[in-house]
Parts: structure tokens; sequence; C-alpha cells
């Protein structure tokens, strides 16, 4: 209630402190049939043409989110440059990288590096981002240390979702899909003049069915979606000053978990059961034992599921102050999460969990901005967080009949302020200056692991803190009126926080820092017919956050978060469209990366099992030298796509097809080498010319191409699973717009 009241109390002050001036009009910009439409974006927290902003972005618009085959942010993978997202072993815990900077780990209470924002507003439990996509105006994708304009400070990027925002005139529409398995989408929306200066938009989605996998004991199927949400917006002039713009979202997700497969024969512990290797691709298998299914509220025949809901609420006030402008972001997040997932693929209970966790998020922004024309752009901003994260993991582990429980409480607040500069020396240099200051204070509270019926072990508090500054240097250089030119140096930070995997890996790790080289041109040829933009980047990564291991003298081996003292990333990404002839746009795009450890001494978990007791204690630790080593991610990408517009006989058609090639997941251990694969996806679309409607057929995994999200060895290397992702579906569609 003190957060809620704090800010309605900034906001009222910001109302308070505006005086008359004009209102703000919105932009709007269609793509041009012959040439290379202007894209305006918001990146820089105003808006720019895109071609204009010295940073390497990639924008993806609402309209193509069908076409991609976009249906959750996770799926920006297959459409922009050097960028993954991995659901953690099957489950609702994305993990984002970009340009290789990113984590690979299943909890939920760590933030993360990549920060994801909605109408300005962070997300920083990625947990929270995977309800579905609907009503979206574009999402923007910043490679690179963020934390001179965003609320929160990352090593790896930014993506930007923006949704769309009330319209004066009154409009309203769906969008409806059906397709493989029973699935089906519906999305519509309403917008319009409520009041005089009172403009409202209500938008919802609901995504249904789907199921395509199936259990190879019974054959019931998994994978059927069942998503729902919707979202409210208002903006109001209070006065010719001050724009108030409010938002509330909710959204439930009781979808099926993803299956797993087996890589390998498995035989269950005691040797009663010997499964073959899984050689169906959509074959799975599960089950959930008495002692988990009463702590997960569910029978005794419950499949693999998530139980979500968030509600999301913000209030954006924008005040024109004559000489500045003031910007007051309040927002209120609230989410839960249960989730059950089968890890060992087989009716044995040998590598069950249960997720559950319930997130509080409140957060204040200010920002004060230059408004003039004059040389010297200006803005600085203060950005506080109160957050917490209660909740933890049931397992259900081999050789083990007992239920094992892993609990904890987390707490975060923190605080920074921020400054972001730039000076137009002449008509075709602008420099660029950027400050950060930030401290944040992490504690969790947690009695770590604890096996029923014993009880549970006297809660310990863990803490670590945050007091470090960021920044930006760079420069912009108008080569010609359509060529920019740009270089920049750039420190970002990530927080660091608590492994809660188990009973003793809680201390806390180290904060990672990135300082971050990069160059970039970018520019439009042949009468803006061709757009073609390049980046070259270069990280020198410090503490580099690792999933790794350490021993407990009594319990043995653990999984624990650590920090690589230096390690270095280098690559690129050129991004090209054109549009050769009147309605044909063709886009293309690649990314390289690679990377390496300079100075990593790691547990050699193999020479330190030989080295010690098969059942304890663990006294002997070996080291090995890991320096030199290749990073763990894909080196490239390459994507693309063509589409071609044209009308005939009174009939407005459209054809298009987009594809993406992403490089083997690199591992030093070959058996989690996942393969290198190509994705194609096609659509066509036809409509009366001038009518308010439009249908089509899609298709999506086009050559039924077979590839994995993870793989898993939880139960050792002899028993290896894999989560695997959709073949082939196809189906229609149908637009309406009034």
């Amino acid at each position: 209630m003190n957060r809620l009241l704090l800010g309605a109390s900034v906001s009222i002050l910001t109302i308070a402190a505006s005086s008359a001036a004009n209102a703000q009009s919105a932009s709007n910009n269609t793509q041009q049939v012959t040439t290379v439409g202007e894209i305006i974006v918001t990146a820089q927290r105003r808006e720019q043409a895109s071609q204009d902003v010295g940073v390497s972005l990639s924008v993806v618009g609402g309209e193509q989110l069908d076409e991609k085959g976009i249906s959750v942010v996770n799926d920006l993978e297959n459409a922009v440059p050097n960028m993954e997202v991995d659901s953690q072993f099957g489950g609702g815990q994305p993990q984002f990288r970009i340009r290789g900077i990113g984590a690979r780990e299943y909890s939920s209470n760590n933030a993360s590096t990549v920060g994801i924002y909605v109408d300005e507003v962070a997300h920083p439990y990625t947990v929270t981002t995977q309800g579905a996509l609907f009503d979206i105006a574009r999402m923007e994708v910043l490679r690179g240390p963020q934390g001179t304009l965003y609320g929160r400070n990352t090593t790896g990027g930014a993506v930007n979702i923006i949704t769309n925002a009330p319209t004066a005139d009154f409009g309203a529409g769906f969008n409806a899909e059906y397709g493989s398995f029973d699935r089906m989408k519906v999305e519509g929306y309403v917008s319009g003049q409520i009041a005089p200066n009172l403009l409202g938009r209500l938008a919802a989605v609901t995504e249904q069915g789907g199921a395509w996998q199936y259990n190879r004991d019974t054959g019931e199927k998994l994978g059927d979606l069942d998503k729902t949400a919707i979202r409210g917006r208002l903006t109001w002039d209070a006065s010719e000053a001050v724009t108030v713009d409010l938002a509330a979202t909710y959204s439930v997700d009781k979808s099926d978990g993803r299956g797993f497969r087996l890589l390998g024969p498995y035989t269950v512990s005691g040797n009663s059961v010997t499964y073959p290797k899984d050689t169906a691709w959509r074959i799975t298998g599960w089950g959930i034992s008495p002692a988990m299914a009463a702590v997960a509220g569910v029978g005794l025949n419950a499949k693999p599921f998530r139980d979500n809901d968030g509600f999301d609420l913000s209030a954006r006030i924008k005040a024109d102050l004559g000489w500045a402008d003031l910007t007051s972001i309040t927002a209120y997040q609230t989410f839960s999460r249960s989730e059950f997932n089968d890890w060992d693929s087989t009716r044995f209970n040998e590598s069950n969990v249960f997720f559950y966790n319930d997130i509080d998020v409140f957060a204040q922004e200010l920002r004060l901005s230059s408004n003039g024309d004059g040389r010297l752009s200006w803005m600085v901003g203060a950005h506080y967080a109160d957050e917490s994260i209660d909740g933890g993991f049931y397992t259900n582990f081999r050789g083990n009949p007992n239920l094992i429980n892993t609990g904890y409480g987390q707490s975060v607040s923190a605080f920074g302020v921020f400054t972001h500069n730039s000076y137009q020396v002449n008509d075709k240099l602008n420099l660029i200056a950027g400050l950060r200051w930030e401290t944040e204070e992490r504690t969790l509270d947690s009695g770590g692991t604890f096996v029923a019926p014993n009880p549970p072990p006297a809660t310990k508090s863990y803490d670590t803190d945050l007091n470090e500054v960021s920044g930006r240097l760079g420069l912009e250089y108008k080569l010609t009126d359509d060529a920019l030119f740009y270089a920049s140096v750039a420190r970002g930070v990530k927080s660091g926080g608590f492994t809660t995997y188990n009973a003793t890996s809680a201390t806390p790790f180290k904060p990672e820092i990135v300082i971050a080289y990069e160059t970039g041109i970018k520019s439009d040829l042949f009468d803006r017919r061709l757009r073609l933009n390049g980046a070259l980047f270069y990280y020198d990564y410090k503490d580099q956050q690792v999933q790794g291991l350490e021993y407990d003298r009594l319990t043995g081996r653990l999984g624990k978060i650590t920090n690589v003292p230096k390690s270095h990333i280098y690559g690129g990404e050129i991004e090209l469209t054109w549009v050769p002839l009147d309605g044909l746009t063709i886009s293309q795009n690649i990314g390289y990366k690679t990377g390496e450890y300079d100075e990593y001494f790691a547990i050699d978990g193999a020479k330190t099992d030989a080295a010690n007791p098969k059942d304890g204690p663990w006294d002997v630790i070996i080291t090995n030298d890991r320096s030199g080593e290749r990073l763990s991610f894909p080196k490239m990408n390459y994507g693309g796509s063509i589409a071609y517009d044209w009308e005939m006989a009174g009939w407005d058609l459209r054809a298009e097809t987009n594809y993406n090639y992403r490089d083997e997941l690199y591992s030093v251990s070959s058996s989690s080498i996942i393969d290198a694969y190509w994705l194609w996806n096609a659509n066509f679309s036809v409509a009366p010319t001038g009518a308010n409607w439009r249908v089509g057929l899609w298709g999506r995994n086009l050559f039924n191409t077979y590839y994995e999200e993870t793989r898993n060895g939880f139960n050792g290397s002899a028993r290896p699973t894999t989560s695997p992702s959709q073949g082939r579906t196809y189906g229609v569609r149908l637009s309406m717009d009034f």
C-alpha cells in the first residue's frame, strides 16, 4: 500500500508541476510499396527514425508477427540476428541472449542480462514474459549494454515491446487463426474516443489447442495451449500540457508443458524397466507421484502443465513544462507461477519438478528531458524498484522416493540515477555521453533443500549489494544525407544474485561487467530502394556469470552460478532491406559472434568425483584451466524474408516466405551439442481491393525440420533427454477491421 501511495503522490506532483503548452501529437507511419519505408522508434526515449539512431537495433512491426510465427517473445530469435532465447528445460523460464551475453539457468529469482520492457515498464523476471503477444505496434531489439536510457541496467541489450495506443477515430477488428492439431487463436480490439479528451482501447486474445505430442505408454495428447489475456488503455489529455496514459493487463496461462524425448536407452532405478531410445519425433512420457500431486494440488493423472496468472498496472504521465518535458512512470506487477515438468520423460518419477512463485514488483521512474531544437539534447532520470519473489521448487529424483523441497524468499531494493546527452557539433557530427549510478540490495532467506519427512532446516539470510557506475560515450557522423556512421564505447553492469537450486549454493555470485566497443553504418541507397546496416563489436567481459559446480563436503556435487574472471566476445551483424520492384520486398540479416574464456579455473567434476569416496566426504577438489575454451553459443545465424504484394482483377494479393538458419549450439560435451537447423515459414493472403477483410493460408516449419531447444542429463550422461520443437504446421487466417 505504501508503494502505491508513493506512486500516486509522484503522479500528482508531476501534474501539478506542469504549465500550459501544446499537446504532443502521435506519429503514424506506413511503409511505402516503392521504397524502403521510414520506421519510427522510441529506443532513445523519444521518437526518431531508426536510421537516425546510432545504435545497433532491429525492429519487427506488429503486422509482421503472425507472418513470422512470433506468438511469444521467445520467437524473436528467428527474426533478429545474434539473438537466442531458451525456455530452460522445456519450461516457462526463458533466458535471453544477445551477442552471446546471457545465462542458462532455470531458477526464477535472478535478473536477466537482457531487459524486457512493455510500454517502457521493465519486467525484471523473465518468467513473467511468457504470455501471449497481442495488439502490438512494434518490437525493438537493442544490442549492447543499456543503462543510460532505461530503468534497469543490463549487459546484453533490451527488448522494447510497444503496444497499440488508443485512437481518436473509432476502430475495431479481429484476427482469427485455425491450424494443425486443432490450434486456434483469436485476437480482437476496439478503440476510439470515450469522452472529450479521453481515448480508450480494449484488446484481448485467446490461444487454445495444438497438442502435438503424445504419451508413449497411454497415447494421451500433450501440448494444448490455454492462454487468455486482456489489456485496457486510456489516454487522457488532462490539460493542454499534461497527458496521462493508463494501462492494465491481465493474463492467464493454463497450457500444457513441453514433453521430453529419450536420446538413448533409459533404464529406470532398480533396473525394472528399460525404455528404448525414442525414434518418433512427437513421442514423450510423464508421471507424477502422490506426494508431488498433493503439493501441486492436482490428481494422479496430471500431465506437465502451467497454471500462471499475472496482472500489470501502469500510469505514464507526461507534462510539458515549457522549458523541458517531465515524464513519470508508475508501475505495479504481480505474478503467480505454478508449473510441473517431467524431465525424465517416463512414468517413473526420477526427475520431476514443480515450480511455485509469487512475484510482486513496484517501480517508479522520473525523467526530465529537453524539448527544444538547440544543439544540446539532454535527459536526466531516476528509477526506483522494490521487488519480492517468494517460491522455490519440489523435486523427485532418481533413487530417492521422498519429495525434496527447495524454498526461498527474496527481496530487492534498487535505485539508480542516469543521464543521456547529445551535442550537435555541426550538420554532420553529433557527440553522445551518458552516465548511470546504481545501488541495489538483494536479500535471500532460505533454509535450502530438505527431504520429507525431515523438518525444514533453519532459515539463513544471504545478502549481496551493487554500487556501480556505467555509461556510454559515442559519436554519430553523417557521411551523406542517407548514410550514418557511428561508434561508441559503453560500460554495462548486471546484478549479482543467488543460486537457489539446493542447500548450500545460495552464497551470492558477483555482478558481471561488460566494456563494449561498437562501430556501425546505417545507409539508404538507390533512392531508398535499398537499406543496408551493419555493425561490429568487441566485448571485454569481467566476472561473466556462468553455470558451474561446487562441492559440499557432506552432500557432494552441486550446481551453482559462478563468475569467470575474464573472457571476451566479438562479432557483427548485417541487415538489408531491398525493394527491387514495386511491391517486392526482400529482407536479409546475418549475425556472427565468437568468444572464449581468457582466465578461468573451474572445478573438474569427473576428476573430483574420482578422487573422493563414492559417498563422501568430498575433501579433494580438483580444478582445471579452461582458459582459451570457446564460449557456448551458436556462432552464426542467417535469416530473411521475401514478400510480394500485387493487384489482379480487383483483388489484392500477398505472398511471403521467411526463413532462419541457426548454427550449432556448441558445448564442450559432445552429447550436449545441438545441431544446426533451418526453419522456413510461408504465407499467402487475398482480399478484394478496398475491402475491410482478408483471408490467408500459412505454413510454419515448412520442411518439417527436426530441431531441439535444450538437452539435459539430470539423471547422468547415460540417460540424456531433450526438449524437441514442433514440426510442420499449417492453417488459415481471417482478418477484419471495422
